[in-house]
């Protein structure tokens, strides 16, 4: 779980560019082995020792260097260590340190940034097993939130990890783990940026602890087999706002929050001629409550009275969701159809649930708005249909898919009543003297989302080829006349790379249209379309060692993605509540080495 309310630590916060060994990523719906979940999966599995050869210990190292120049940012780190056929065992590192980001125009305030990365992992074969362990260390340092209305002033983050996988015996196959990851987290108001008077000084302490572990047996063979299995997931989470020059100020927005989720499921792996099937099935129990709010003396009577209204409140839920998925596709030479058809859930989390008092804690939006959460969400229920292929000649490949999804109970946030602007309720009070008279509610709602993806390219002549990634997706409301808030606009890349036998040099462009097809509702604000042009080339130095360089937004073009927040900083380059720019002119150079 996120330790910061605005999810200033999303996942890939967690894995820095040095220490990626690969990104994983099930397109479309992710298997329901994963968890319950709307979306694809994305698993960033980190750089670690693996097994040698011999019996002999033999040393491994992948490390790498970087800077780019768009916020004068450096960043080190890597993987060694030491492995046999039967041990392993590393450590990894990595620091990086940037300065403001710079755009057409000036610098973007409060963009620096520091973040260290420490660990240490190991495994062990007995036999058709393997016993692993880690053990990592995140420490985020001062970095600016300009969209947010706080900073960071650190991230704390402890992972643990320790698993078995192997075969129990022929054609049964074992795999579980056990995980921990525990956040500490501070943000404040008044270090990164200029200070507010003192009565609006305001500093935020948040932690959270996940406790999880799963366990499946497989039976058959990779091709061929049954796979049932278990899984839960234990979150503890709150955060205290106060003025830390006035101790009779403290509230808990969200205190002594918990949330829980025990889930089993099967997995099927058929065939039947060209055909291959994938059949899962899911089940999960979810359980979420939170403790009667604390406050100071100093509270205003609003919050206060608030705060007061929600103890007295149903502060549990518990429910039950069910997720199913059906993958078909058939291996035809160079041409596989697939079609995917699946019913998924998620589950509110705690901040969309239980977040009683008008704040900007919205999980990530990033938007300005004040959400309050509502106890009594339902799980979002989606109905998804994907239709697609791979086809893959001797000179040229192309994978599209076109995909719907129509969500019953899908959670974004509404006007808090249905007098919007007009102050009449508490909440409305005080997120009115938060400086926002129209609070959003996060609520249920329908809504149906559709659209289309397609990777591809094609060898033009000797080592030059062509490729390329275009996506368009569309949301509207199923329960009134409105378009879903904040979705991407249509966009593409197109690379034109000639790749040698050591080095290669591409030349892409980067195409984002308008997006006008914005929510009413919310009063989302559309935006334009841009082009952007890059360009990228690597050199094998030497076995092992590469360079890798390259210039991003080569001409220097302003643009403003459409789903970037908006700017918080006074003194900025960028005005006061205008979308943040995107980055300007950045060039980089990175070296690395490895040695197996």
């Amino acid at each position: 779980a996120t330790g910061g309310p605005n999810a200033m630590d999303p996942a890939m916060h967690y894995a820095p560019m040095a220490l990626i060994d690969r990104v994983e990523i099930a397109r479309g719906i992710s298997p329901v082995r994963d968890g319950p979940g709307l979306g694809g999966g994305v698993n960033t599995v980190l750089k670690q020792v693996r097994f040698g050869e011999g019996q002999g210990l033999s040393p491994q190292v992948d490390v790498s260097g970087q800077y780019r120049s768009v916020d004068d940012s450096v960043a080190l780190g890597g993987m060694a260590g030491l492995a046999s056929e039967s041990l392993r065992f590393g450590v990894i590192a990595s620091w990086e340190k940037g300065d403001d980001t710079r755009f057409p125009g000036g610098r973007i305030a409060t963009t620096g940034y520091e973040r260290t990365v420490y660990g240490v992992h190991a495994g062990f074969r007995a036999g058709p097993g393997e016993f692993s362990l880690e053990y990592r260390r995140q420490e985020t340092g001062r970095s600016g939130n300009p969209p947010f209305a706080m900073d960071i002033v650190y991230f704390h983050t402890d992972f643990a990890r320790i698993g078995f996988e192997g075969d129990l015996a022929d054609g049964v196959r074992l795999e579980t783990h056990a995980d921990y990851a525990g956040v500490s987290h501070r943000m404040n108001n008044y270090e990164e940026r200029p200070a507010p008077v003192m009565a609006m000084t305001r500093q935020s302490d948040t932690y959270a602890d996940t406790m999880s572990a799963d366990v499946s047996l497989r039976f058959g063979s990779p091709q061929r087999h049954m796979r049932i299995g278990a899984d839960f997931e234990l979150i503890d989470k709150g955060y205290m706002l106060y003025n830390p020059l006035a101790p009779a100020f403290f509230i808990h927005p969200l205190d002594r929050a918990h949330s829980d989720r025990l889930g089993a499921f099967a997995e099927w792996r058929t065939g039947a001629g060209p055909v291959e099937a994938e059949l899962g099935l899911r089940v999960d129990r979810h359980g979420a409550e939170t403790g009667a709010p604390r406050f100071g003396p100093g509270v205003p009577a609003g919050p206060a009275g608030l705060a007061l209204a929600f103890a007295n409140a149903d502060r549990e839920w518990s429910g039950t969701t069910v997720d199913a998925s059906m993958r078909l596709w058939a291996e035809l030479g160079a041409f596989t159809p697939r079609l995917t058809l699946a019913r998924k859930t998620r589950a509110p989390s705690l901040i969309e649930r239980f977040s009683w008092l008008p704040t900007e804690a919205s999980g990530g939006l990033a938007d300005g708005n004040i959400y309050v959460g509502t106890p009594g969400l339902k799980p979002e229920r989606a109905w998804i249909a994907e239709l697609g292929f791979d086809w893959s000649g001797a000179t040229a490949y192309a994978r599209p898919v076109v995909y719907y999804r129509r969500i019953n109970d899908f959670i974004q946030g509404v006007p808090f009543d249905v007098t919007p602007g007009v102050v009449n309720t508490p909440v409305e009070m005080v997120a009115q003297a938060s400086g926002d008279a129209t609070p959003l509610r996060f609520a249920n709602t329908d809504a149906e989302i559709w659209g289309a993806d397609i990777a591809f390219g094609a060898q033009i002549a000797g080592p030059l080829r062509i490729d390329g990634v275009a996506s368009y997706v569309r949301g509207k409301r199923r329960d009134l006349a409105d378009n879903l808030y904040r979705m991407a606009p249509a966009n593409g890349r197109l690379a034109l790379v000639w790749e040698a036998a050591r080095w290669s040099m591409s030349i892409e462009g980067q195409a984002v249209a308008a997006q006008t097809k914005v929510s009413v509702t919310n009063d989302e604000a559309a935006s334009k379309g841009y082009v952007l042009a890059n360009i990228y080339g690597h050199w094998l130095v030497r076995d092992g060692v590469r360079l890798d360089v390259g210039i991003e937004n080569l001409f220097d073009r302003q643009y403003q993605e459409h789903l970037a927040g908006y700017n918080r900083i006074a003194g900025s380059d960028v005005p006061l509540g205008a979308r943040l720019p995107g980055a300007g002119r950045s060039a980089f150079v990175r070296l690395s080495w490895a040695m197996n």
